[in-house]
């Protein structure tokens, strides 16, 4: 049975409380922290920095999923890990080589992954596939959150979940975008294992019980299949 963790994007999180908003999640069983990094020019749109990561990394343990919006992720990429990150993402789109990047993450002792915007086809990291940790669905256009699901890209995540187990490779897959109770069984029936959630998440009254709720949700659909 497949391990279903849950990703906590703190771009929806109250910038003003963060240590106490990370102590709260963590304390809820939150699998780990998205921390979504734009730079302005690959996004429309400018959020944290290798300080931010670095303080928060003070004040947790926990898992720090990074995902690099950014034109040039092979110049940054050893210095999030330095900072904390224990798994970077990049976009197979941004202007850098994505091999010397993948090597880049793993020689500074993080996870790799690739991340594909919705219009890119999923068989262009198809060559990448054997070398990365995490291959990163966006299920919306990245830059903003709070966006509707794309409900399309749930044939993406099939296609790589179906490629996976034909050539018995080891990547995991993340979905990133409008995940919510309604859309977390679907990208989970169709092969995804990482989910990271936003605003839905921290709309709740109790993070903990809707976490639980899609886990068993995943548990089910397990048995299911």
């Amino acid at each position: 049975m497949r391990k279903i963790q849950i990703s906590a994007s703190i771009l929806s999180a109250d910038m003003a409380n963060l240590a106490d908003v990370i102590d709260g999640l963590e304390q809820a069983g939150t699998d780990m922290l998205h921390f979504d990094v734009m730079d302005g020019h690959f996004v429309p749109n400018i959020t944290f920095g290798l300080p931010v990561l670095e303080a928060l990394d003070h004040v947790t343990g926990m898992f720090m999923d990074v995902h690099l919006m950014i034109e040039e992720p092979l110049c940054y990429a050893e210095r999030f890990v330095r900072a904390g990150a224990d798994l970077v993402t990049f976009h197979l789109e941004s202007k850098s080589d994505p091999v010397k990047t993948i090597e880049a993450i793993h020689q500074a002792g993080a996870q790799a992954g690739i991340v594909i915007k919705p219009d890119t086809p999923w068989e262009e990291v198809i060559p990448y596939l054997d070398q990365v940790e995490v291959i990163l669905v966006m299920t919306v256009e990245p830059g903003f959150g709070g966006q509707s699901f794309l409900w399309h890209m749930v044939k993406k995540v099939e296609g790589l979940s179906a490629y996976k187990n034909e050539y018995g490779l080891n990547y995991r897959i993340q979905v990133d975008g409008g995940i919510n109770a309604d859309t977390a069984p679907h990208v989970i029936r169709a092969g995804a294992d990482l989910l990271v959630i936003g605003s839905y998440l921290f709309r709740q009254a109790n993070p903990r019980a809707a976490m639980d709720a899609i886990r068993e949700q995943a548990v089910k659909l397990s048995a299911v299949d």
